[in-house]
């Protein structure tokens, strides 16, 4: 039992593995800076919002440093939004890889998921030692709770790749929406705000958001006691479980749906 399930592990980490390598050339190609994109593309939306909001002197507003607020913020947004959005209609172009019967419709999720991840944690190590580095911003205080709110935040956006992926298969419609809504959860989703700057009926509203758990997870693992934080990991691990619980359900009647080219 135990070395059938180490077989199966084996087999669907070289298929993950192989879709990860097809996934990063048909995306980046073989050309220019070819796979370097995949950290510099979420590099450069982080740095040119932290740009702006330091232009606009939203750091005389308030004792946080405005350049590691906006790094911790929005590659947080960008850590799952990219994520779960890469997963819609992922399957259509891997239609053909489907014939191999070791190919299955959760490993192209995973490998979309996975690719993202690592791109957006990328680029908040490079950018957090370049401007830590150099002075810009300071070192994080507890690198434990950094890591820990990665690890929420990437669960969380491969649990809601898995909803997006296959939703999305069914309704040609969900696609647009999810984009739309996408954009209003930005606003919602902690990279712009800290709990602690908000009324307490506002806190109440967006801390049953999972993802604001993360980002305030991060930011206390940032800036330490400068700013309270109000982070819930166990709620948003119970979250990250039941959207994973129905994420694997979708998934798999999904898989009984399509028809390999």
């Amino acid at each position: 039992m135990q070395a059938s399930l180490l077989r199966s592990f084996g087999i669907q980490r070289r298929v993950v593995g192989a879709l990860l390598l097809r996934e990063i050339i048909t995306r980046y190609g073989r050309h220019n800076i070819g796979v370097l994109w995949l950290v510099l593309e979420p590099m450069l939306f982080t740095l040119g919002v932290a740009g702006l909001w330091y232009l606009a002197s939203l750091h005389t507003l308030s004792n946080v440093p405005i350049v590691a607020f906006a790094i911790t913020g929005y590659s947080s947004v960008l850590l799952w939004r990219n994520a779960a959005s890469r997963c819609s209609k992922a399957i259509e172009p891997n239609l053909s890889l489907m014939y191999h019967r070791n190919v299955k419709v959760i490993d192209i999720f995973l490998a979309r998921v996975l690719l993202e991840v690592v791109g957006g944690v990328a680029s908040l190590t490079v950018l957090t030692l370049f401007f830590a580095g150099i002075g810009v911003m300071p070192w994080p205080r507890d690198v434990a709770l950094v890591l820990g709110g990665i690890l929420l935040l990437a669960w969380f956006a491969l649990a809601l790749g898995f909803i997006v992926g296959a939703v999305s298969e069914r309704s040609e419609a969900f696609e647009r929406v999810w984009q739309i809504f996408t954009y209003l959860l930005f606003p919602l989703s902690g990279a712009a705000f800290m709990v602690h700057w908000l009324p307490r009926v506002a806190q109440d509203f967006v801390l049953l958001l999972p993802m604001v758990h993360g980002v305030e997870l991060i930011r206390h693992g940032y800036f330490g006691n400068l700013v309270p934080t109000y982070e819930n990991p166990a709620y948003f691990a119970a979250v990250n479980l039941v959207l994973t619980l129905i994420g694997v359900a979708l998934v798999r009647e999904t898989g009984r749906r399509v028809q390999p080219e």
